[in-house]
């Protein structure tokens, strides 16, 4: 078995404009922009680095899954259930378009975001067991 994988430490999300879409970011998420040009914005969030990189219009991350459902391709988390309840509702506040919280029959609780762009995002109510050790 190999260990040489430590992290993810980029994710690459297409956007119309890389400008708008890094205030968004910004003010939404808490992100902070380390450089921008009219291609793309690297910001700094959720302990990683994300590209928002200028794509064709209507280009977003995500797939259809079996059931023919749009899926999110990752999940960000917060700590517990409180927080997730909080974080929602300050989405809801900045008119984000937000899905319900959903007991989905395994620990924690979930609930959908989309960005500016229609990139799809999930939020769990648990932190990973190695990042609650750091």
């Amino acid at each position: 078995m190999s260990n040489f994988i430590k992290r993810v430490g980029t994710t690459y999300l297409p956007v119309e404009s890389p400008a708008e879409s890094s205030r968004w970011y910004q003010e939404i998420l808490g992100a902070k922009e380390n450089y921008r040009d009219e291609e793309k914005a690297i910001l700094d969030f959720a302990n990683q680095s994300f590209f928002l990189v200028r794509a064709m219009p209507g280009e977003k991350i995500g797939f259809r899954d079996s059931r023919e459902k749009d899926h999110f391709l990752f999940t960000f988390e917060v700590d517990g259930l409180e927080q997730l309840i909080e974080f929602q509702s300050f989405l809801k506040s900045q008119e984000v378009r937000v899905g319900e919280i959903e007991d989905r029959g395994h620990p924690g609780n979930n609930f959908i975001f989309y960005d500016l762009d229609g990139n799809m995002f999930d939020v769990w109510s648990e932190l990973s067991p190695s990042y609650k050790d750091k």
